[in-house]
């Protein structure tokens, strides 16, 4: 189905919010998908299911990357969704979690959303049109290095990487001022979107976990690449480092493959 018209990002930022009713809710299931550390709740499925439908009415002939069912079912132009990004955090009423929708188009996000219910933050971004919260441009802080705040986590479905991530934070928190971890990918690179912080660094996510927000961040005039040095993956798992600019990026880059050099050198 050839695809005529995109939709705009009022359009999208509706069916994030109508999507968010059926994650605001006392009463949801818990299930594992393998363990305590991976969980996902019958909100999850809901709302993902939801945004499947409406999203695809909006724009037909749209596919869709998600993280529940492991669906992938790819397009010219496709839908990447995290249903609920911290959805551990969702499940004890933690407030930081949220809903993540992004629009990929010839392997580069065109439109991004990350809804926070409880905070009722709509961060949203297109691409070449700046990054907004509730509507209100928003831009990353000016911080160098050593005055900024880190959002980090230890690798909670990767712990045999737990050693050289905690190097690596310590490393980073020797350096920089501060250290924060909300639990929830999306949220964080928001936050460094905005200035609340300015770092950022996970050893390993998938794509719906920082898609929408990838762009969020840079339309603010922020930067994320991989592990590696290089743009981050939209169809495989990637390490991510994000920062307020290209300096504190490198310095975050050079403190990550000096502290992966030292523990292959344990090994």
């Amino acid at each position: 189905m050839e695809i005529k018209k995109l939709p705009s990002l009022p359009d999208l930022e509706a069916v994030v919010r109508s999507a968010a009713s059926l994650m605001v809710t006392d009463h949801f299931e818990v299930t594992q998908k393998g363990g305590y550390s991976n969980i996902v709740t019958s909100s999850d499925m809901a709302v993902q299911d939801y945004l499947c439908k409406e999203l695809f009415r909006i724009l037909p002939g749209s596919g869709f990357f998600c993280e529940e069912k492991d669906l992938k079912c790819p397009s010219e132009y496709t839908w990447i969704i995290d249903p609920i990004d911290g959805t551990a955090n969702y499940s004890r009423g933690i407030v930081h979690c949220a809903i993540c929708v992004a629009l990929a188009h010839a392997g580069a996000i065109q439109m991004g959303v990350v809804y926070l219910p409880w905070s009722n933050e709509m961060f949203s971004a297109t691409k070449g049109g700046g990054s907004f919260c509730n509507g209100q441009p928003i831009h990353v802080s000016r911080r160098i290095f050593a005055d900024g705040i880190l959002c980090t986590a230890l690798p909670i479905y990767h712990k045999e990487y737990a050693g050289v991530c905690a190097e690596i934070i310590y490393q980073a928190f020797m350096r920089c001022n501060d250290i924060r971890r909300f639990g929830a990918c999306a949220p964080e690179l928001c936050y460094v979107a905005m200035g609340r912080c300015d770092m950022y660094f996970e050893y390993m996510l998938s794509p719906w976990d920082y898609a929408a927000a990838s762009l969020i961040l840079e339309e603010a005039g922020g930067c994320i690449v991989g592990r590696d040095g290089q743009p981050v993956s939209l169809d495989q798992p990637s390490g991510v480092v994000a920062a307020n600019n290209k300096e504190n990026l490198n310095q975050l880059l050079d403190i990550v493959r000096e502290s992966v050099s030292r523990q292959k050198g344990k090994e």
